[in-house]
C-alpha cells in the first residue's frame, strides 16, 4: 500500500532529483520572508524538473510547497460532490453513447460529479489554485487480490468507491473479482525510472472519493498530475485549473491526455464509453521503413561501414575483453587469454548493447564482438513480431502468438478482441513489456479494460494467450505448462549461418494449468529460479525426451524438434533478410548468442489430426548460461 518515487506527465515516469547542496550563507539567520524565499528555492531544485514535466505552472509553486509542508487538504473549501440524476437520452443516440452518458462516474450505478462550490468562484491566477488529492490505495498489480483479501478494510472502501455491492465483514471472492474488474475505470499509474528491474515495475494507484468523482471532458477544466514529495516519501495527485470557474461549473479532466488522434482517443476512452470496432480491419501489416529508422535513432545506434571479414594466423591467441562474470569463468580455451584493456582486445564481450558500430568499423574493424548491429528486431518484443509478419502475413506466422504493439496497434486490437468475443472465441490474452524479462510486469487477463489502460505504464505488446498448451505430466503436482529454451548461435547474417544446441532447457509451472486464477503465478508462469520461495523443478533434457514420449508416444520428439528448428530457420531467414535498420546489419566482425524461448499448443491439421505446434515466446540478448558452461560442455549443429 506504500507509494514509490515522481513522475514526468507525458511518460509518467519517476526520476527523482539530487538533494541540492546549501548555498552560501544557509546556517545565517534569516527573516521569514527570505526564508520563505530560500525554501522556496530548495523546493525548485528538488522537484522544480518533474513539475515542469508535468506542466505546473509556476505560480503555484510557493503554496504547493506550503500545502505540502503543512498537508493541507483544502479542495473541501472549493469543490463538492454531487450526485446527479441522468434525463433519458434522445432516441438518436447509439446504444453505446447512451450507455457512457447514463454513468458519468466510472463503475458504478449512481452518478457522481464534482463542482465548484465556493461562492466566489475559483480563478486559475490565483496562486492558491493547486489541490492536494491523496492517493486511496497504491499497489502492483500483481499484490492487488491479496491486498483486498488481507488489508484491513481496503476492499470496503473500494467497493464503496467503485460502486460494487458488498456485504459482510470478510471479503469474498466474488466482491473482490468485481473490484479487480472495475479498478481499470479508476487506475492511475506511474513508474520509477531508476533502480533495480522490480523497482521498475509499474505502481497503479486510486485517488480517493474526492480525485475518483471527477469525471472525463475532451476539453476540461483541470488538470491532474500524479507527484513524488520527496522529504515525506508521499505520493499525491495535483490538481489545477486550466481557466476561470464558476460557482457550478464542473471539475472535469481529460482521460485521454496527450492523445489527439480522434479513433485513438475513442480506444482510450472504450473503459469508460464502449465503442464498438467491429467494422475495423484488424490486419497489422509490417511497419514501413520508417519505424525501424526511427526505431534506430531512438537506440542512438550507429551503423558499421561495410568491411572484409577478420583474418586471424591460425595459432592467434586471442585477448578477450569483457565484463561478465560467466565469461571470465568459464572461458578456459588456451587460444583464449583476457585482457582489461579494452583498446588491446581483439574480442569485446560486452554485457550491455554496444552502439557506435561506425566508429568501430573504422578504427578496429579486425574487433571480433559478441553482438550484431540492429538485433533488437530479434530481442524486443515489439518487432520481433513486426518482423515476423514476413514469414507469416499481416496475422504472423504460426509458431509467433498473434501480437499486437499497443502503441501502435490498439485499434486493431481491439477490433480483432470484438471480432474474437462476437464469435464465441477464447479472449485470454497476455499483457507484456517490449524489453524486460523473468515475466516482469507481465499480466495474463480476458478484461478489455485492463488491457487498455496497460498501455499507459510502459510500452507493452500482448499476445494471444495460449490456451491449449502442451502440458507435461507432474507426478508430484499433475499436468502443468512447461517452456523450453534453446541456445542458438548466429555466426553471420550474409551468408545465414545458424548453430542450435541439442541441449535445451526446461522450466516448470509448480500448478495444474487451467484457464482460471489469471493471476496465480505458479500456475500461468514458469520462471521459478527468482523466487526464493518457490519450487524449482528441474528435468534434464535427456530425462525429458523419454518421459514426454511417454506421455505423447504418437509425438517422437525427434520430429518435435525438427518443427522448433524449422521456425528457428524462418525466424532467422527473415530478421537477416532485409538492409538494417530493417533487418539484422551484415557486420563480419560480430557473432551473438541467443536464448530462444517457446512452448509447444495443441493445433490441427488440414486432416484433422492434432498437431504440436511450436509457439516462439521471445528471444533473449546475452541469456545466463551458467548451468550449461557448468554442467554441459555440449557439441553444435548447424
Amino acid at each position: 500500500m506504500q507509494a514509490d518515487p515522481t513522475p514526468e506527465r507525458s511518460s509518467r515516469v519517476l526520476t527523482p532529483e539530487p538533494e541540492p547542496e546549501p548555498g552560501p550563507g544557509s546556517e545565517s539567520v534569516l527573516d521569514p520572508e527570505q526564508d520563505a524565499r530560500v525554501a522556496l528555492a530548495e523546493f525548485a531544485a528538488l522537484h522544480g524538473p518533474a513539475l515542469r514535466a508535468s506542466g505546473v505552472p509556476e505560480r503555484y509553486w510557493g503554496r504547493l510547497l506550503h500545502k505540502l509542508e503543512h498537508e493541507v487538504f483544502d479542495a473541501g473549501e472549493m469543490f463538492g460532490i454531487m450526485q446527479v440524476e441522468e434525463a433519458e437520452e434522445e432516441e438518436s443516440e447509439d446504444e453505446a453513447a447512451q450507455e457512457a452518458r447514463k454513468k458519468p462516474n466510472p463503475g458504478g450505478e449512481l452518478c457522481y460529479k464534482v463542482i465548484v462550490t465556493n461562492e466566489n468562484g475559483l480563478q486559475a491566477a490565483d496562486p492558491n489554485s493547486i489541490f492536494l488529492i491523496d492517493h486511496a490505495w497504491t499497489c502492483r498489480v500483481t499484490h492487488a487480490r491479496q491486498q483486498l483479501q488481507q488489508v484491513p478494510g481496503l476492499l470496503h472502501r473500494m467497493a464503496n468507491l467503485m460502486g460494487v455491492e458488498f456485504h459482510g465483514e470478510l471479503p469474498s471472492a466474488e466482491a473482490v473479482d468485481l473490484v479487480l474488474e472495475e479498478m481499470w475505470k479508476f487506475n492511475q499509474t506511474y513508474q520509477l525510472a531508476h533502480g533495480t528491474a522490480e523497482e521498475k515495475v509499474p505502481v497503479w494507484y486510486i485517488m480517493d472519493e474526492f480525485g475518483s468523482r471527477i469525471q472525463h471532458a475532451d476539453v476540461p477544466s483541470f488538470a491532474t498530475a500524479p507527484f513524488f514529495y520527496m522529504p515525506q516519501q508521499v505520493a499525491y495527485t495535483l490538481l489545477w485549473p486550466l481557466r476561470d470557474l464558476d460557482t457550478g461549473e464542473e471539475v472535469t479532466r481529460d482521460f485521454a491526455y496527450g492523445e489527439a488522434d480522434p479513433l485513438i482517443r475513442r480506444c482510450v476512452l472504450l473503459p469508460w464509453a464502449p465503442t464498438n470496432l467491429l467494422d475495423l480491419s484488424s490486419s497489422t501489416p509490417e511497419p514501413p521503413a520508417e519505424h525501424y529508422q526511427a526505431i534506430l535513432e531512438e537506440n542512438k545506434e550507429k551503423l558499421p561501414l561495410a568491411i572484409s571479414p577478420a583474418g586471424y594466423p591460425c595459432d592467434h591467441v586471442f585477448k578477450v575483453y569483457t565484463d561478465i562474470q560467466q565469461v571470465l569463468s568459464h572461458l578456459t580455451h588456451p587460444r583464449f587469454t583476457f585482457t582489461q584493456s579494452e583498446a588491446d582486445a581483439d574480442v569485446l564481450y560486452n554485457f550491455s548493447h554496444f552502439k557506435d558500430y561506425r566508429r568501430l568499423s573504422q578504427e578496429r574493424p579486425n574487433v571480433l564482438l559478441n553482438q550484431f548491429p540492429c538485433e533488437n528486431l530479434l530481442t524486443v518484443k515489439d518487432c520481433l513480431a513486426s518482423i515476423a509478419r514476413r514469414a507469416g502475413g499481416p496475422e504472423g506466422p504460426a509458431w509467433l502468438p498473434r501480437t499486437f504493439n499497443l502503441r501502435t496497434e490498439l485499434p486493431q486490437f481491439i477490433s480483432y478482441f470484438q471480432q474474437r468475443e462476437r464469435r464465441g472465441e477464447d479472449n485470454h490474452w497476455i499483457c507484456k513489456p517490449w524489453n524486460l524479462a523473468r515475466s516482469l510486469d507481465t499480466h495474463i487477463t480476458k478484461n478489455l479494460h485492463s488491457i487498455v489502460r496497460h498501455r499507459e505504464s510502459s510500452p507493452k505488446v500482448v499476445s494471444k494467450y495460449i490456451e491449449s498448451p502442451v502440458l507435461f505430466l507432474r507426478e508430484d503436482v499433475g499436468r502443468v505448462k512447461f517452456d523450453i529454451r534453446y541456445i542458438l548461435l548466429l555466426r553471420s547474417v550474409k551468408p545465414l549461418r545458424l548453430f542450435v544446441y541439442d541441449v535445451f532447457w526446461l522450466r516448470f509451472s509448480n500448478r495444474p494449468f487451467a484457464l482460471n486464477d489469471l493471476d496465480d503465478y505458479e500456475k500461468h508462469f514458469t520462471v521459478m529460479n527468482y523466487d526464493p520461495e518457490a519450487v524449482l523443478k528441474q528435468v534434464h533434457y535427456n530425462e525429458f525426451i523419454p518421459e514426454f514420449e511417454k506421455q505423447y508416444p504418437e509425438f517422437p520428439w525427434k520430429s518435435v524438434q525438427a518443427e522448433i528448428f524449422q521456425a528457428f530457420k524462418e525466424l532467422f531467414q527473415v530478421a537477416c533478410a532485409r538492409p538494417p535498420p530493417l533487418g539484422l546489419c551484415d557486420y563480419p566482425s560480430s557473432r551473438a548468442v541467443y536464448a530462444v524461448d517457446l512452448m509447444l499448443k495443441w493445433d490441427s491439421r488440414p486432416d484433422g489430426k492434432r498437431a504440436m505446434q511450436p509457439q516462439i515466446l521471445e528471444v533473449n540478448f546475452n541469456p545466463d548460461c551458467e548451468r550449461a558452461c557448468r554442467e554441459l560442455p555440449c557439441p553444435v549443429r548447424s
